[in-house]
């Protein structure tokens, strides 16, 4: 850093023009970008989105041909998963509030920091390239043969998704290091905030799972040029060896994205409850438990693959065992919500319709890891259901809700409070009007990805076409009001939820250096400490009960 930056002065005026933000190392500035990054790739996924509901409105021809459809619902799954939900929460929110809530003045390797961002923008470039080159019809997987015959953009689209697993690879290095190495001598493990546990068991998750997509892509691109026959079924190779690859990744990648948010909704569940989180160590230990699991179970996804019974009998068992930690932090949720001063602000909004959609997506999950029904539900609409009640109605609520609660503390902005609310209720609704029409489908038989369909299905595809746009709507919204905040928003206390987690404590917007000077360590989850002003925020009374500095 600079001698003549003033470290005092809030991050986002300390330096200024857009080389001080290009070759930042300030961990919070760098999660800004990803935040805006991932913003525009979320109104691009979803724009992909309303063209699949759209087309989908009637049987037959309505807005695009069949060949075009492919390539709305496989460039909508690519964008949505790599471009949004896998970085959403660990790379934009995590970079900017990990050290914070830590106490510490960056993350351990800046510089690590600011490559896997530039990473993040090159594998969103090359998506970009594949979107504006002929478009890419493999559906999001990549599955071969489809992948090796199309003559569509699949390599560079398969060369972003192999640089953005490097920058997952990055963010989750520095995020291990960061909380070992820069932990207060006064935080042990079982004092720090279980957004850190969550933020931990990801880092874990991206660390030793993204290498093996990594590699199965690079066989992939390796078997379009040279023809070796490693998945090609007509040169010797096994497709369902891609399948086998692929799933042992990208199942943790589920995990990857919703610990994430199971993190964030702890913090929001305590802080609007204004009770400490029930059972704080089922929740810690529960995170490192789905971190392990996820390797166990990607099998589930290959039921009809041909794989042995015995196989397939191993992954049901271990499918069902994952509900386990899952339905602990559910639980646990739950009882901090009982008997609590609940305030049903925004970010509460979003943490309670968490609470309802993962419960949705978790149940319709324990259908799928039974033999018998997956093999009836298998590639319908009902797994498009549950995949995205976990995936978007969990994890991307998760990541709105987290939003809107570091918002004020990140940017010193206040969104308009009303405006905010009628947006939130405006997404449950629209999502759970596109989604829940179709696990009727599914149990009816409709089957996914297809452009035509019989007539008895089109009132359930017109109600999902309604929900979407209105969904589209909503977020549209919201990301409108946050932009229009930052203009003309009104100034945000330093602790305007009534937080007890270190973030709190930094000022609003936080200094260069996160704090003038190191942070006292409070009892976690303490809402005794607090005091609600007359004009808004929170402070700490003046008996602190501190434990300690945060001395490194």
């Amino acid at each position: 850093m600079s001698a003549a930056v003033d470290t005092n002065a809030s991050y986002l005026t300390a330096t200024r023009g857009w080389k001080s933000w290009a070759y930042t190392l300030d961990h919070k500035r760098i999660g800004m970008m990803y935040l805006f990054g991932i913003l525009g790739a979320l109104l691009l996924g979803g724009a992909f989105a309303l063209l699949v509901r759209a087309e989908l409105w009637s049987p037959g021809h309505t807005i695009a041909g069949k060949d075009a459809y492919n390539k709305f619902f496989t460039l909508h799954g690519a964008v949505m998963v790599f471009l949004v939900i896998i970085p959403g929460l660990p790379a934009a929110l995590g970079n900017m509030i990990l050290p914070i809530q830590l106490g510490a003045p960056d993350v351990a390797f800046p510089k690590l920091n600011l490559t896997s961002f530039y990473l993040w923008v090159v594998g969103a470039l090359l998506l970009l390239v594949a979107v504006f080159t002929g478009g890419l019809d493999t559906g999001w997987t990549f599955y071969t043969p489809y992948s090796l015959q199309t003559q569509t953009a699949v390599i560079p689209a398969v060369l972003g998704a192999f640089v953005l697993g490097f920058s997952s690879i990055f963010t989750g290095l520095n995020f291990l290091v960061t909380i070992h190495k820069f932990r207060p001598k006064a935080m042990g493990w079982f004092q720090m905030p279980l957004n850190l546990w969550a933020l931990y068991s990801t880092a874990l998750m991206q660390v030793l799972a993204t290498p093996v997509l990594g590699i199965t892509l690079l066989l992939l691109f390796v078997e379009r040029f040279m023809h070796i026959g490693i998945f090609d079924p007509n040169l010797g190779g096994d497709p369902v060896l891609f399948q086998h690859f692929f799933w042992f990744y990208s199942h943790p990648a589920v995990y990857i994205m919703i610990v994430p948010a199971m993190g964030v909704i702890s913090e929001i569940t305590t802080t609007f409850s204004r009770k400490p989180i029930f059972g704080y160590r089922f929740i810690a230990y529960s995170s490192i438990a789905l971190a392990l699991f996820s390797f166990l179970v990607w099998g589930h996804h290959m039921f009809v693959s041909g794989q042995s019974k015995l196989a397939n009998m191993v992954f049901s068992a271990l499918t069902f065992s994952v509900g386990i930690p899952s339905a602990i932090k559910v639980f646990n949720w739950v009882s901090t919500l009982y008997k609590g001063d609940i305030r049903l602000q925004t970010p509460m909004l979003y943490a309670l319709s968490f609470l309802i959609m993962f419960t949705i997506g978790g149940l319709t999950g324990i259908f799928l890891a039974i033999l018998s029904i997956d093999v009836q539900l298998h590639d319908t609409y009902f797994v498009v259901a549950h995949f995205h009640y976990v995936m978007m109605g969990s994890t991307l609520i998760a990541f709105i809700g987290a939003l809107h609660y570091w918002w004020p503390k990140v940017t010193g902005k206040m969104y308009p409070e009303r405006v905010a609310r009628v947006a939130a209720i405006g997404v449950f609704i629209g999502f759970n009007l596109t989604f829940l029409p179709q696990f009727v489908m599914g149990s009816r038989g409709m089957p996914r990805r297809y452009w035509d369909y019989d007539p008895e299905f089109q009132i359930f595809h017109q109600l999902s076409t309604v929900g979407a746009f209105l969904l589209g709507l909503s977020l549209f919204g919201v990301v409108c009001y946050l932009m229009w905040s930052l203009k003309y928003g009104t100034k945000a206390p330093q602790n305007p939820w009534g937080g007890t987690t270190l973030e709190w404590d930094a000022p609003t917007p936080p200094t260069v250096f996160n704090f003038p000077e190191p942070p006292e360590i409070h009892e976690l989850y303490n809402y005794d400490d607090l005091e609600e002003l007359p004009e808004g925020g929170w402070v700490r009374k003046p008996s602190t009960g501190a434990k300690s500095s945060s001395g490194h």
